[in-house]
């Protein structure tokens, strides 16, 4: 939680896809490092999640697919809309997550980018297994149930 007075964290992109897809397991927070122009447009609340994800690569860990539109302003030294860009992880949280992809079959799938109250952007990134279509299915019935019922004892008060 943020100190008093403090502004809270501002969030840029959410992957709302990935809570219904996958079955969450651990979260982590994790920096991400961008270059100016990247930032600009975060900033200017511009930025998709949709089908990105996050993978090892060297001992470190990378998002990839992420869509950081280019900045307008900034006209020949803009950035490329979808590079990878390299996550800022401790040894033993790249490890972890890993450690649970090569043995589980998970995937790391980000969910939200956000900046920090400092102004430090950041991404919220989860340890997750894949969904099977009658889960799925299972999610929409129940998320239909609650929302009905919800209904029902609003009119009935």
């Amino acid at each position: 939680m943020a100190p008093r007075g403090a502004p809270a964290r501002r969030i840029v992109s959410e992957n709302r896809r990935a809570r219904f897809d996958y079955e969450l397991q651990d979260t982590f927070e994790a920096g991400i490092a961008l270059t100016g122009t990247e930032v600009k447009s975060l900033r200017g609340g511009k930025a998709s999640l949709a089908e990105s994800y996050a993978g090892e690569s060297g001992g470190e860990m990378w998002l990839f697919n992420a869509n950081i539109p280019e900045y307008g302003p900034a006209n020949r030294f803009n950035h490329e809309p979808k590079r990878p860009r390299k996550l800022l992880l401790h040894k033993r949280e790249i490890g972890r997550l890993m450690g649970a992809v090569n043995k589980e079959g998970m995937t790391v799938v980000p969910l939200k980018l956000y900046f920090d109250p400092r102004g430090m952007a950041k991404l919220e990134i989860a340890v997750a297994r894949g969904k099977k279509q009658h889960d799925k299915r299972q999610a929409m019935k129940e998320r239909s149930w609650q929302r009905d019922k919800a209904r029902i004892l609003k009119e009935n008060n």
